[in-house]
């Protein structure tokens, strides 16, 4: 089995984190692109079969620049905090009619970009995490999650309160205080349309992200939040 990254992945990302300025990661550039970026890159690409028995319609992808894997510079211009990188890393693994699939081939077979759920692996000393979903959607995407809820309640509890998935994923639990406008706060579902976000996320230890079962676990992860995955596609009519 394959090893990505090693304990001085976790290093560098704690080291950047006390040292987080451009001079710094200008001499330590070396440990980011040995440590941290082509493992992942490479990672990605080991990805493309799992993510492809899941599901057709979304992509791992290796590119070095505009794939799956985040940048490392933080978008600084409308934050107060101004510390120029990330101290974890982070890969999306898109939808072909996604916003990030903007650019390639096959949505112009398709139409246009639309918002999308995804799947998502983060890598950080001490919280690394699988899982997936839609993060903060527009106002119109939210609507339609919450009316297909209401729809197709059982389908719902079927995804996501299943004890098989409970057991391994979290709900992201940020919330609105009061029922959203339009839905009645006696329904049985009221927690869920309350959501802000539309995302499950599983845990991975430190041992497992630097050993050989890595591959394994993240295969694991992706197979087990699909069926959230799947319920937002079918919410917003996209193929899964």
């Amino acid at each position: 089995m394959a090893t990505y990254f090693t304990p001085l992945t976790f290093r560098f990302l704690r080291a950047l984190g006390k040292n987080n300025n451009r001079a710094w990661f200008h001499d330590h550039k070396a440990d980011y692109e040995q440590h941290l970026r082509q493992p992942f890159l490479r990672l990605i690409a080991d990805l493309q079969g799992p993510l492809a028995a899941i599901s057709p319609h979304f992509r791992a992808d290796p590119k070095p620049v505009g794939g799956s894997l985040f940048r490392i510079h933080r978008d600084t211009r409308y934050s107060n905090d101004k510390t120029p990188y990330k101290t974890w890393a982070g890969a999306r693994f898109y939808h072909e009619r996604s916003k990030l699939a903007a650019a390639e081939a096959t949505l112009q077979r398709h139409g246009s970009a639309i918002e999308a759920p995804s799947f998502y692996l983060h890598i950080g000393p001490g919280e690394s995490f699988i899982g997936g979903g839609l993060w903060h959607p527009e106002a119109a995407t939210q609507r339609r999650i919450r009316d297909f809820i209401v729809e197709n309640p059982a389908s719902w509890k079927q995804a996501v309160h299943a004890p098989a998935f409970r057991r391994k994923f979290a709900l992201n639990d940020e919330s609105l205080t009061r029922p959203p406008r339009g839905y009645p706060p006696e329904h049985e579902l009221i927690a869920d349309l309350k959501r802000k976000n539309f995302v499950a996320s599983a845990r991975i230890a430190d041992d497992i992200v630097t050993g050989p079962r890595l591959l394994t676990s993240v295969s694991a992860g992706l197979r087990g939040v699909a069926p959230l995955i799947d319920y937002l596609c079918a919410a917003l009519e996209l193929e899964f």
